[in-house]
């Protein structure tokens, strides 16, 4: 029989080998008057040939070989017939050379010796070693496999007691590395697996018997045991390449109950994975990319939530002709987790049927929405979905306060603001909004009450927005226990996540994060942030990824089909007229916040709009002199070339009617202020004039910043606005009402001096353009800030 290394190579039988060499050995009689100095010369050089066969380092394996044997037999023989001459010789200090030279001789034939002891010991650890590893293999843990790791551990004392005697530093590491690391490897993988199921037994129990810090204490002990064999078998694999396919991979078992022991004992961070959008106004072009950036990042955090901060309403032919149902639809496919209700959301509230439109758009929803400081109630379509509670187990297609997701076994709050100006800027009727503030400090509270503390507030109230109403930098320093704020209202481009960590005084708090994706589904927001074992923000990393740069996933793009058909249709009927250049549409920028701005600056479409609702109210009342427009109503811009139905719907997509009103000269001018007020800060309430021309100065004090108004009461002639006098002028009856805080109008309005003439602002300038066939307004310093000129 023979042995084998782990190179394969054959080993001799220990006993074949002896008996080799005895019968081998054939007497050799030294001649008497033989030169002893050539007999001990020639023992010597025998001695040295054999440093060849165990000085390790210069071999690429190791074995017992023939030439070895007969290397081996030869300087035996020599050394004993040298050792017979030499005890001739009288001379004693000769003599004394001699016998050092052949001690020195013997010692190199010992060495050969213990390699030979060496390599048949680490051939019986390689038999033990792979033994062991069939159980590993078969991930067998029975007393056989115990009784194999002890035979092992044996075995590899032995061999590290039989390598000790091999001299040399060389030889000692090649015949550990060939043997002995192979087959403590496979020992190790044991190690874990057999004393692993016994520690796991025993933190069980301690933990059981309400022992927590012990528990712990042999869990540590169990994830040393666990990094100490995972190393191992890195190195095993790295030194021995798919030999061991075992190696790789723990009891799927013991993993298991490992992972589940971590969970209760472990006090870990969290990770949590966001992606938000918001103010997308019925922008749905895009809509088959943007399922294709929510999937992407999906793929990779498959657990990220997905929330919208309202404004899913209002702005495109989509909304006009499909009330929100469209996008729907796509919210839907793409799960989101929780919405909140942006201003926008109560357009539909003026029309005949009230909210129902808004109704079935909850009720058609797969998620939940969320929002506390809106007040249902008394609304007749919507108070049924509406529950006054913060719930851990949501139902699709209702409205809570909060609602608690379990993420990754950790619950997070969300919870939702609207701002408090929509009463002012939509048509929400009997649905009411209370301070954002209270509500937000409330909300907390329960959501801590229950245990959590993690917290997103989903707000549709601006991330910069005047201060005196609601924004979420105020929000973010005035209320304590908000994590992040997914915010929408303001139409904010944060490229990078604002982080707030003091509070309304300049102490340190809590970090919150602020995150905002712009509009019109131009972007995906995503953010990542780990939460400490308290709670507490202590990273976060979040990025805005652009829409338009991502392909079309398939069955999104079949089903927007249905949709876009429709919207083709509509927007390629044509009205009748040209422009002559596009007419545009600016918006600021975190970028560029000082930019015109439709909500800032008087524009050439401003212009085309207030002129065309100048010359129908002039049809119906020819006192009418002034016409007003608020930029928040003008919602997109107009090619150049043909103007179409399309054109003007998404241009004017609120279905607006044409109003009438009377007002002072002094009440004009109050108007006018409020106009301005935020300037050059953007504000839907800017309001774009026809018949008027206006400077101010946005240095001023708020309130007190016009400077002139002149009033175009003669075609072709402007004079000063008479304080006193009383103008007719024509907006759209959103604003006649008091929309966008013009309290004057309101007043206006509840005083009976206002006449709704019933006329789409939409259809109003489609007749504009048609009528006048070629479209080619300019900027005439209707209105002018003069602190923009010094």
């Amino acid at each position: 029989m023979s042995y084998k290394n782990n190179k394969g190579k054959k080993l001799m039988a220990p006993a074949l080998l002896a008996t080799a060499i005895a019968a081998s050995i054939a007497p050799i009689q030294a001649d008497a008057s033989a030169d002893v100095s050539k007999l001990v010369n020639e023992a010597q050089l025998s001695a040295n040939n054999l440093i060849k066969f165990y000085d390790l380092t210069n071999q690429k394996d190791i074995s017992i070989s023939k030439e070895f044997d007969s290397s081996y037999k030869k300087a035996a023989q020599h050394i004993k017939t040298a050792k017979a001459a030499v005890e001739k010789v009288k001379d004693s200090s000769i003599k004394e050379k001699y016998i050092a030279q052949l001690e020195l001789a013997r010692e190199k034939q010992l060495k050969a010796a213990r390699v030979i002891d060496a390599i048949k010991t680490g051939s019986q650890l390689a038999a033990s070693a792979e033994k062991l590893n069939e159980y590993v293999k078969a991930e067998s843990l029975t007393a056989e496999t115990v009784e194999s790791y002890h035979q092992l551990s044996k075995d590899i004392k032995k061999a590290e007691d039989v390598f000790s005697k091999v001299y040399g530093e060389g030889n000692r590491h090649k015949l550990r590395s060939t043997f002995l690391i192979e087959a403590k490897i496979v020992r190790e993988t044991v190690i874990y697996e057999v004393s692993g199921f016994t520690l796991q037994e025993e933190i069980s129990q301690l933990f059981e018997a309400g022992k927590v810090e012990e528990a712990k204490a042999a869990f540590a002990k169990l994830t040393r045991l666990e990094d100490r064999a995972v190393a191992i078998k890195e190195a095993g694999n790295k030194i021995f390449p798919g030999k061991y396919p075992s190696l790789a991979k723990m009891s799927a078992t013991l993993t298991e109950r490992k992972k589940k022991l971590e969970d209760v004992l472990v006090d870990k961070n969290f990770e949590l994975a966001i992606m938000h959008t918001n103010d997308s106004h019925a922008n749905l072009d895009h809509v088959a990319k943007k399922v294709t950036a929510v999937k992407e990042i999906r793929a990779e955090k498959p657990n990220s939530l997905l929330l919208d901060a309202g404004d899913v309403f209002s702005g495109t032919l989509y909304f006009n002709e499909f009330k929100g149902q469209a996008d729907l639809e796509f919210m839907n496919l793409l799960k989101y987790d929780a919405m909140t209700f942006g201003n926008h959301e109560f357009d539909l509230g003026s029309t005949p049927e009230g909210h129902k439109g808004l109704a079935d758009f909850v009720k058609g929803a797969k998620f939940p929405f969320v929002s506390s400081n809106v007040d249902f109630s008394k609304d007749e379509h919507l108070k049924g979905l509406f529950k006054n509670t913060i719930t851990n187990d949501p139902k699709t297609g209702e409205i809570y306060n909060g609602i608690v997701k379990e993420v990754n076994g950790e619950k997070v709050g969300i919870f939702g603001l609207t701002t408090e100006e929509t009463k002012a800027i939509s048509s929400p009727n009997q649905i009411t909004f209370s301070n954002y503030l209270t509500a937000a400090e409330n909300t907390v509270k329960e959501f801590e009450k229950q245990g959590v503390n993690k917290i997103i507030a989903v707000t549709h109230i601006g991330y910069d927005d005047n201060p005196a109403v609601d924004n979420d930098l105020q929000l973010a320093t005035k209320v304590k226990g908000i994590d992040v704020i997914v915010g929408g209202h303001s139409h904010t481009q944060l490229s990078q996540p604002t982080v707030i960590d003091k509070d309304e005084n300049g102490a340190k708090k809590d970090p919150t994060v602020i995150v905002q994706a712009f509009q019109y589904n131009e972007y995906l927001g995503t953010l990542d942030v780990e939460f400490d074992k308290d709670g507490k923000i202590i990273g976060e990393a979040g990025k805005l990824i652009k829409i338009a740069d991502k392909k079309e996933d398939e069955e999104a793009a079949n089903l927007l089909k249905k949709y876009s058909t429709k919207i083709s249709e509509l927007k390629n009927r044509p009205t009748g007229a040209t422009t002559e250049k596009e007419l545009v549409n600016p918006r600021t920028t975190a970028e560029n916040p000082a930019a015109p701005s439709v909500r800032n600056s008087e524009t050439e479409l401003g212009n085309l709009i207030t002129d065309g609702m100048l010359d129908k109210a002039k049809a119906y009342n020819p006192d009418t002199v002034i016409a007003m427009q608020n930029g928040g109503g003008i919602r997109s811009k107009i090619d150049a070339g043909e103007i179409t139905y399309g054109d003007v719907l998404t241009v004017l997509p609120f279905g607006n009617t044409l109003a009438t009103m009377k007002l002072t000269g002094a009440e004009i001018i109050q108007a006018l202020e409020h106009s301005v007020q935020q300037a050059p800060k953007e504000s839907g309430g800017f309001l774009h004039v026809s018949g008027l021309k206006v400077k101010y100065d946005s240095s001023k004090q708020a309130g007190q910043r016009i400077v002139s108004v002149e009033v175009e009461e003669k075609k072709g002639t402007f004079a000063p606005l008479d304080s006193k006098k009383e103008y007719v002028i024509a907006t759209n009856a959103f604003t006649a009402k008091g929309g966008d805080g013009f309290d004057v109008f309101k007043k206006a309005y509840e005083e009976g001096r206002v006449t709704d003439l019933g006329l789409a602002d939409w259809e109003n300038l489609k007749d504009y353009v048609a009528k006048i066939k070629t479209v080619s307004p300019k900027i005439e310093g209707r209105i002018i800030d003069t602190a923009a000129k010094n």
